[in-house]
């Protein structure tokens, strides 16, 4: 029997009509997209309409400000990088303190490195933003804003094109990880203040190894990377021609199957949490359930270990994860959920499942015929689990 893929937070499936238009450029089109020869002219061009479909999918104003990368975390690093180095006598980040390792890790370095204060704004038990914190943190020497449009984890949507208002209000840069928005959300980042953007191809049934970082025209940049004159002289080296191919491919797919794909993936979403909620019971499901992404739910289970029931889970040909791929092996509770206040008993029995255009309704029936055997398999082996109704009992009840 087929195995099913529940963890394209992770990573999603490259799809084979992405790979097939990759295929020549390792080959056929195999010229530097800057020579100007007739070697590089057209991989000049494919380049240039890669830019396009990129710039269309997030409703940029210009190709000019998408400048390809190595994937998010090189796009985080650059953006946070620059705003500290164009924007004179401003030494200061805001963030959150639900953010991916990308930005959280990153400004954790310049603290130690280089003394610049670092802003952590908190977040209330369903994920969301504590908003007036975040206005009393802006200031004078506030240089940028990094705040994530989704959450990784729990799919938590924050509220990003208003806070970019507040921030350029308060005269700083404002950045957004949108890794897990772009293709589940609808973006137009002309109608917004957002300053920079951070994607990753992998996340959008594109390959890996390739992203970008959208820098809206007129902001000062500074390169991350330096080398030669390659994306108009704000990320040097070589393309990966074939990776930029893959991703304006990717964006064309996600366009053009957006509003179809995610109604039906919500929609299968919300059977599977239901269902599992239903059947199983003593568990809850972590983030702002009237504001979340389409595809992702994050549910823990009451006094058991997550990477049993992942164990499990993979035993049964269900591949689902606890969290970021970026903490997978760390024995620690997820920093995201810590900062929600789960409850103990819970926090460490946590599974993230999330969806993808490719999920079938027929692998969401498998899913629900496994997990409550799994469970309770699990409790019966757990010297913790009681039949006592408990904290988390009360919480779940609500979203039965």
């Amino acid at each position: 029997m087929r195995p099913i893929y529940l963890d394209n937070n992770a990573t999603t499936r490259t799809d084979p009509s992405v790979v097939a238009d990759m295929l020549p450029y390792f080959s056929e089109f195999f010229g530097n997209a800057s020579s100007q020869h007739s070697f590089g002219a057209p991989v000049a061009a494919a380049v240039r309409a890669a830019r396009q479909s990129l710039q269309n999918l997030l409703g940029a104003a210009a190709e000019s400000e998408i400048v390809f990368t190595s994937g998010g975390t090189e796009s985080d690093n650059s953006a946070i990088l620059s705003a500290l180095e164009t924007q004179d006598g401003r030494d200061e980040i805001i963030t959150t303190t639900v953010e991916h390792a990308a930005v959280l890790a990153f400004v954790g370095h310049l603290e130690k490195t280089r003394g610049i204060k670092v802003h952590y704004i908190d977040v209330d038990a369903r994920g969301r933003l504590d908003i007036e914190a975040y206005k009393r943190l802006l200031g004078p020497r506030t240089a940028i804003v990094s705040i994530m449009w989704a959450n990784n984890e729990t799919g938590t949507i924050f509220p990003v094109s208003e806070l970019a208002e507040v921030a350029h209000a308060a005269g700083a840069l404002f950045h957004t990880d949108a890794v897990q928005a772009v293709g589940k959300l609808p973006i137009d980042l002309k109608s917004t203040r957002i300053d920079m953007l951070s994607l990753s191809g992998h996340k959008l049934h594109g390959p890996k190894g390739i992203g970008a970082l959208y820098v809206r025209k007129g902001v000062k940049f500074k390169p991350l990377i330096r080398g030669g004159h390659q994306e108009r002289g704000r990320r040097g080296g070589t393309e990966n021609v074939p990776g930029i191919i893959g991703l304006g491919k990717a964006a064309v797919l996600t366009a053009e199957r957006f509003q179809e794909e995610l109604g039906r993936v919500r929609k299968l979403r919300d059977r599977l949490e239901q269902g599992i909620v239903q059947q199983i019971g003593h568990c809850l499901v972590n983030g702002d359930l009237d504001n979340r992404l389409p595809n992702t739910s994050n549910i823990a289970f009451e006094h058991l270990d997550g990477e049993a029931i992942l164990t499990n889970m993979d035993r049964a040909g269900i591949a689902a994860s606890s969290g970021s791929a970026c903490t997978a092996g760390s024995t620690m509770p997820s920093h995201v959920l810590k900062a929600m206040g789960v409850p103990a008993s819970a926090l460490q029995g946590v599974v993230r499942f999330s969806l993808s255009r490719e999920t079938t309704s027929e692998e969401i029936d498998r899913v629900l015929e496994s997990m409550p055997q799994i469970i309770l398999k699990l409790r019966g082996m757990s010297a913790h689990w009681t039949h006592q109704p408990s904290q988390t009992d009360e919480l779940a009840s609500s979203f039965v």
